[in-house]
Formats: structure tokens, sequence, C-alpha cells
């Protein structure tokens, strides 16, 4: 796998990256398969049937849900065995995730209880934290839920209003405030709370449980989507918790917040990747089976066009999701090669590369976003009826732009994150915009595109890394500006997003051509061609959109002319490409790639 250690979050900018050094899906064991598999079936036969049931909020049906859930292992997949669980690695425990997507509002209970309720004792709990809570929450007999946001902090966590002060006698912390958008606080039994401790700046965490007196709750937030998962506003009125049950240390708890989001939103592109394949898969359902004009209407153009660009955005997000993953995993184990505990290799293994995690978040939000709007339109009327998943799908996907940090927060952090490696000089940022900048001024040096595809297309990558750093070493020089200068901000963050997950497809697709010849990459290369040329031009809009918004003058038509150059393509026929996807999508009459 190359130097692992030398690997870090945002490299992939300035990287040549090989395709030996990315994990695939190809690549999947049958065990992890079966896990996929085993979390498919549970959402198929338990899930699926019971819909209307769990979004009216049945009693105790959520709960036992996740009971069962947590009897077939799927609960505590990412917790060690000692503490009751199956001890997966990161990418295994990913795959789990992914089988639970299509499970519409349990995927939300499910992910905020193994995710962001059960980490952050998993992870920063002391032994007796750890001994006492996480065996039940990895069984799914205890159910957690995480309380950050509040009615005047959202975005901006660490402005809480929630405080805590020592008793007297010094053995218990006396805690007031409200939390609200809590998941899961209709029924969890252990609530892990954010809250200042006296007139600290930064936050602390606590472990509570529902029994200690001066809870209490508002009533079930009534939602546009998701209304199966529990959503309520909770108050803290003097409420007693013992100080053993302090999280970690006084005035971490911000540094626990931040780096359980980054896990939070690395599995929330695994959680949508599942719900975008199952998206496709009645979608292509619905078009085999509805008739129009004598014929179903998936001999259609219009209707391939729609099925193909939807299992191409999926293709992206699952290669993109994955070679993240495994990156994760990388950092991980090398950490703890190094002596470092599991616990702590695998936070800060996410945290090194937060950036990718921001970017997931975002790429699988919006793919699902996007597939579940053309489920709609290919259902037609039916789409927009109560009676069919699509209009579910629709109304679920929607909260998961605003999730985990809203998307235009994660785009900021992208950037941000990006460039603060740069300044720590974990990444070298500066010499290579510094040489993209030398050769915009320089003569062009045009050589003719090479026959190989796959060393075509990583040609393309490689100016789009160019077109990267050429806008953002620019707008550097609005370093005291540039916080306030979010719209360009944004389009820096999509132009990564675009490349990175560009690059993901055409390494995966040439790694499967590596391993199994030409026959088996016939589908996965129009697929790659499509979304490295749809990609060249929204990056192309991107970016001038930037440079436009603060460079001027001589120096704007030079950098135009340099966008222009590292955004160029060969002409491609993505119609006829999207129409081969979709044959195939319609004689599986299911998602298949």
């Amino acid at each position: 796998m190359g130097d692992l250690k030398l690997i870090t979050g945002g490299d992939f900018l300035i990287k040549e990256v090989k395709c030996e050094d990315i994990f695939t899906p190809e690549e999947w064991t049958e065990e992890h398969l079966m896990m996929r598999q085993t979390a498919i079936d549970f959402v198929n036969t338990r899930v699926i049937p019971n819909l209307d049931a769990i979004d009216d909020m049945q009693e105790g049906l959520m709960q036992s849900l996740l009971e069962e859930a947590g009897e077939l292992g799927l609960v505590g997949a990412a917790v060690p065995e000692d503490l009751g669980g199956m001890g997966l690695d990161f990418k295994s425990s990913m795959v789990v995730t992914e089988g639970v997507g299509g499970g519409h509002s349990f995927a939300v209970s499910y992910s905020a209880h193994t995710g962001i309720a059960t980490l952050p004792i998993l992870y920063y709990g002391n032994d007796e934290q750890k001994k006492k809570y996480i065996p039940g929450l990895a069984s799914g007999q205890l159910k957690g839920c995480y309380c950050l946001t509040e009615p005047s902090s959202g975005s901006d966590a660490n402005s809480a209003k929630s405080r805590a002060v020592l008793s007297e006698d010094g053995k218990h912390y006396i805690l007031n405030g409200q939390k609200m958008w809590i998941t899961n606080a209709g029924f969890s039994d252990i609530l892990v709370v954010f809250a200042k401790i006296d007139d600290d700046e930064n936050l602390s965490a606590f472990i509570l449980e529902k029994e200690y007196a001066g809870i209490t709750m508002n009533p079930e937030e009534k939602k546009m989507g998701i209304k199966g998962s529990s959503t309520r506003q909770i108050f803290f009125n003097d409420v007693k918790v013992p100080v053993e049950n302090l999280l970690y240390e006084r005035g971490k708890g911000f540094k626990i917040a931040v780096n359980i989001l980054n896990v939070g939103r690395i599995k929330l592109g695994g959680v949508v990747l599942g719900a975008a394949k199952e998206g496709i898969s009645y979608a292509v359902n619905y078009a085999n089976e509805r008739e129009q004009f004598g014929r179903p209407i998936s001999k259609y153009g219009a209707i391939r066009h729609k099925l193909g660009e939807m299992a191409i955005q999926s293709y992206a997000l699952e290669s993109a999701v994955y070679r993240a993953t495994q990156n994760i995993e990388d950092a991980i184990s090398a950490l703890k090669a190094d002596g470092m505990d599991h616990g702590e290799a695998t936070l800060k293994g996410i945290a090194s590369f937060a950036p990718e995690c921001a970017m997931m978040k975002i790429l699988g939000s919006e793919v699902t976003d996007y597939i579940s709007d053309e489920a709609v339109q290919i259902l037609g009327g039916m789409g927009y009826s109560a009676e069919t998943r699509a209009e579910r799908a629709y109304r679920d996907s929607r909260i998961n732009r605003i999730f985990e940090g809203t998307n235009e927060i994660n785009r900021m952090l992208t950037v941000d994150m990006i460039l603060k490696k740069a300044m720590k000089g974990e990444i070298d940022l500066v010499t290579h915009a510094m040489a993209v900048s030398e050769e915009i001024m320089g003569i062009p040096d045009f050589q003719p595109p090479s026959n190989d595809v796959f060393e075509r297309h990583l040609d393309y990558i490689k100016k789009f890394k160019k077109a990267i750093l050429m806008v953002a070493g620019a707008a550097q020089n609005l370093m005291m500006s540039l916080a306030k200068e979010q719209e360009i901000i944004m389009g820096i963050a999509d132009m990564a997003i675009w490349t990175y997950t560009a690059e993901s497809i055409v390494l995966r697709v040439q790694k499967q051509h590596k391993a199994s010849g030409d026959s088996a990459i016939e589908l996965p290369l129009e697929i790659m061609q499509t979304y490295v040329h749809s990609a060249a031009d929204k990056i192309n809009v991107a970016g001038r959109d930037a440079l436009m918004g603060f460079a001027e003058g001589d120096e704007l038509k030079m950098m135009l002319m340099g966008m222009k150059r590292f955004t160029k393509v060969e002409p491609f026929n993505c119609k006829e490409s999207r129409r081969k996807v979709a044959a195939e999508l319609i004689d599986k009459n299911e998602y298949c790639f």
C-alpha cells in the first residue's frame, strides 16, 4: 500500500495516487458481503413491512427493532468484543452501515444510536464508564442519544448556554439547560449531554441516565420526513449528575463533539449510499412495469437518461466513500502499529481525514437527494402518492443536507481544514500552487492526449487539481477576508469534491481492469468517462465563478485562460454511455454495479 504514514487528509490535491493504493468495492470479501446482506435482509423483512407503523411512532416499535438488530450484531458492529460488540474494523462497520441505509427512519435512529450516542463513551469514557454503559448500548438493550444542539447554537456548537456547576458537597454537577432536535430523545436510556462548567470557554460532556430527576421533554417534533425517528426538545432543570459521569476531561467536550462529528459525517456517506442504491432499484422496477403508448417507460430515452445518471452518481459516491474509508482504516492501523490504543488510534485516524469526511457527507447527501428526486419523477403521479416509498424517500433524504453540520458549513470546513494542514506543514500546498502559477504564465505545453484511456483520464484529474490550486492559491491573498468570502470557499470545496470523486472512479476502474481485464470494465468505463466529462464542466464553471469573485484585469484574464486549459477534455458521447448503463439496470431490474 506504499508508505501509509505519509498519506493524510487533503493530500489528494498534490499527490498522484496509484490504483493499488485505494480500496474498491470489488475487493469486498465474502464475509463483508454477508454482513451487508444481513443488514439488508433485516431492513427488508423487519423494517420495510412496518414503515407505516414506524412513521406513526407505534409505541415501542423502534426500540424493539433496535434490539432485534442488536441480536444480529448490527448495533455493536464497531464495539470491541470484550465490551459486547463484534469488534469489526472501521471499513467492515461501514459496509454494515450501508446495508442499513435503505431503512428510512430506522436508518436514522440506528445511525444516531450506534454513532454519535455510543462512540463518545466508547472512545472517551474511562474503563468504569465503558464497562457500565457500552455492553448495553452494543446489544441495543440500552438506547442512546447525543445532546449538542440548542435553540441558539446550531452550527456554532461551542456557543451553547447549558451550564453545570459543582454541588457544595462536590459529589454532583447540577445541570441546567435546553437541547433541541435530539434524535432518539423519546426513548433513550443514556444521554450524552454537552454543557459548560461554570464560566468555562469550552464545553464539557456528561453521561446522563433518563431516570435522573429534572429531565423533561417537549412532545415529538412534527417533521417533513424521517417521521418515525423520535425528535424532541429536552430540558434539564437542576439535574444532579454524579461527578464520575463527567466524560473525558473538563473543557474537552468540544473536542469530543468535533471528532465524533467526523465519524458521523463519513458514516452518513455510507448510510445514504444504501438509500441511493435502494432508490435506483425501485425506480427501475417501476419503469419496467409502467407502460405508456404501448410499451414500458424504461424503453424511452428520457427515462434511460435519468436511470443512467442516477447509477453513475451512485457508483461515484460508492467509489469515493470506500476510498476514504480505506484511507482512514490504514491511518488507524499505522497508529496502532506505533503503540496507540484502539480508541485513540481510531479517533486520530478519522481526524487526519476530516476534510474527506466532510466531503463525503456533502457528496452523499446531495447524490441521494438527487436520486430520490429523480425516482419521484420516474414514478410520476405515483411518486407523489404517499402509497409509494419514492414519496417517503424524497422527504426522508432532505434532512441529510442538514444533519452532522449543514452542507454549507461542511464546505467551509473542507477548505479551512486543508488550509490549516498546509499552514502546519502537513501538506505542501504552497510549492504546488506556486508551480501552477508559474505554469499559467508560461507557454502552454500542448501534448496530444494519451491513447491509453486511464492515462488520459488521470491526466485530466491532474489538471483539475491544478485548477483548484490556482484558485485556492490566488484566493489565499484574501486570507484576512477569506472567511467573509463564503461563496468563493464553497466554490473551491465543490471543485475539490468533484476532483476527488472523479479520481476515485478512475482509480477504481483502472484497478478492476488490472485485476480482471477488458470484459470486466465495459460498463464501469462508460460510467468513468461520463462522470469525468461532466466533472470537467462543473469544475470549470465553479472555478470561473470563484475567480471572477475576487480577481480582475490581466490577472483574471490569465487565470481564466488557465481554467479553460485545466478543464479541457476530449469530446465524449455521454448520451450513449448513459443509455448503456441504463440498459444494464433495466435488464437486471435493480441497481447492479
